[in-house]
Formats: structure tokens, sequence, C-alpha cells
């Protein structure tokens, strides 16, 4: 492929006038002509990264994701990708692995830049980042996370939590154990939790036992080794998602442990892989792809000085499979 340096020579122009008819500046028309002529005839390509940080508005997203090896995260992002690439944009993808450090540095970076606007994909929204948002001055759209004054696409993890609970509370289960994560993401750590308590406190003789492990499938299965193996065992574990889930299905495999005959487990989430391991996992599945689509739309409705709703909420839906019995 041709450089912008041969588009030039060949146009008989200087590469300087080549990179300003690229950037849409001030060319003639006759000088116009004669560089289209060569870029077609060569079949060149601008690099549109490097041609959008010249210009005063770029056709670039930045998306920032708190990790990558999450299937929540891949669907979100294709559903970005999905609409973003409908309509001309690229996308920059930068991964924190949940540092918050890195999330704020992120923001002001992908500012830098000059990404015509930034999605967040957050699991945490503290004062740095409201401060974060204010200097920035560019759109942004939260996804996740509700932030005042910020457009936020969110999953409803309170009532996802409060289904499960109803779910395994209505089908006589009284010895439960919940396995979250920690509060510092309050949608996963704190809303799900919430909504299993809330559903435990409408049925009588609940024992809600709540522990806690990290995202990571390997750490459920230590997490539930340790609870399966203790006194007082529940009869049903409520995950917090469906890496916890697998990870809680993989224990019982090693002890020994019949699912759902001796244990009851369910997710949060909608994994592919709920579904390819046995028995299938029931889980209350949230529309990712949807979501990340939604967001990326009222990003584009930003763009355009359009006004967008300050709060979305995705619906979800109970999938069940056969990881759930009566209790014996």
């Amino acid at each position: 492929m041709a450089s912008i340096k041969e588009i030039a020579e060949m146009s008989g122009v200087a590469k300087s006038t080549v990179s300003r008819y690229l950037n849409q500046g001030s060319v003639s028309e006759k000088t116009a002509e004669r560089i289209e002529a060569v870029i077609k005839k060569t079949g060149y390509s601008p690099n549109q990264f490097a041609q959008s940080l010249k210009a005063k508005k770029t056709k670039i997203i930045g998306v920032i994701i708190p990790r990558l090896n999450s299937n929540a995260m891949s669907e979100t992002l294709l559903g970005i990708d999905d609409v973003l690439q409908d309509n001309g944009f690229q996308i920059i993808i930068s991964n924190t692995n949940q540092n918050n450090a890195r999330e704020i540095e992120s923001i002001y970076s992908l500012a830098k830049q000059k990404v015509s606007g930034i999605i967040l994909a957050a699991t945490v929204i503290t004062d740095e980042h409201k401060r974060a948002f204010d200097e920035i001055s560019i759109p942004i759209v939260v996804i996740g996370q509700q932030v005042p004054g910020v457009p936020s696409v969110i999953h409803d993890d309170y009532q996802a939590g409060y289904c499960l609970g109803n779910y395994i509370f209505q089908r006589g289960h009284r010895f439960v154990t919940y396995l979250g994560v920690p509060e510092t993401d309050v949608s996963v750590g704190i809303k799900r939790k919430q909504g299993v308590i809330k559903a435990s406190g409408e049925y009588e003789n609940i024992v809600l036992k709540v522990e806690e492990t990290s995202f990571s499938s390997q750490d459920a299965v230590i997490m539930a080794k340790k609870i399966l193996t203790e006194k007082n065992q529940p009869t049903a574990i409520i995950a917090a998602t469906d890496n916890i889930a697998v990870g809680v299905l993989k224990a019982c495999c090693l002890l020994g442990k019949k699912v759902p005959e001796q244990l009851s487990i369910v997710g949060v989430g909608g994994d592919k892989i709920t579904d390819l391991v046995y028995p299938g996992i029931t889980t209350v599945k949230f529309f990712f792809r949807e979501a990340g689509g939604t967001a990326a739309k009222g990003l584009l409705k930003l763009l355009e000085h359009e006004k967008t709703e300050e709060v979305i909420v995705s619906p979800y839906e109970l999938i069940e499979r056969f990881s759930v019995d009566k209790p014996q």
C-alpha cells in the first residue's frame, strides 16, 4: 500500500497537502481531484486512528472494561461494536484488571487521545471518577453502575437476586448459602445480595448464610469446598455469578456430592457455560450484548447533542435447567 509521501509525489503536491485533504482541511478543488484520483488508483486507505488524532472530531470511541476474561464483558463489547461499526466508528479498548487507579488513568488517557466519547463498564464509582467525568468534558456513558447526572445502562441486579432467592425458597430450601463477591462492586457485591436477603424475609424459618469469594471460578471452588465440608451444610447455594456457580459445581464433583439431589445451585448472568456443564445450571440471564448496544446508541445521541435517558434498566430472564431440586 502506498504511503502518504508516495501519494504526495504522485499527485505533485506536498505531503502536508495530502494530510490536510485526508483530514478534511482546506484544499483547492483541482488539487483535491488530483489527490483523490491517485488514492483510487493506488487503493490507499488512511490509518483512521492516526488521522483521527489530528482531526478536530474523531470517529473513535474509548471503551473501558474491568477485565477481559469475562463472558459478560465479551458480550457487552460485541453489542457496543455492532452499533458503532454500523455508524462508522472504531473503538479503543482499555482493560484495567479491576484496578481503580488504572480506570481513572484510562479516562484521562482516552480523553487526551481525542476520542469522541467514552463508554465505561464500571465496577465502582468514586469521587475521583466523578471528578474525571467533569474534567474531560466529552460525552460518557456508564454500564453496570448508576451515576447521577451521567447516562447509565444498568442490569436489574437487585431484582435478579430477589428472583433467585424466591425461586430457591419456594422450592422448600431453608438452609441456604449466598456466595457473593466483595462489596466494592456495588451492583454485584451489594444489590444482588440485598435482593436475596429481601426474598429470605418473606419466608419462615430461613437460615441464610452469606459467604464471599472473588469473581474467579477457581477461588469459588476453594470456598465451596470449605462450605460443603462444614457442619450444618446448606441444601442450596445461590451464586452471585455464573462463574461462581460453575466453581461450586466443580467442588461438588470433587467431593462426590450429587447435584441437584444433595445440593441445588443457581447463578446469575446467563453464561453459555451454564448450559454446557452437567447438570445444566439454572441462572438469571442478563442481556449483555443488548445492553452494550443500548449504551452505544445512547453515546451516539449525546454526540449529536440529543437527549438520552439518564438510567436505562436492562431486562433479565430466569432460565431453568437441572441444578435445582427440592431438599431431601
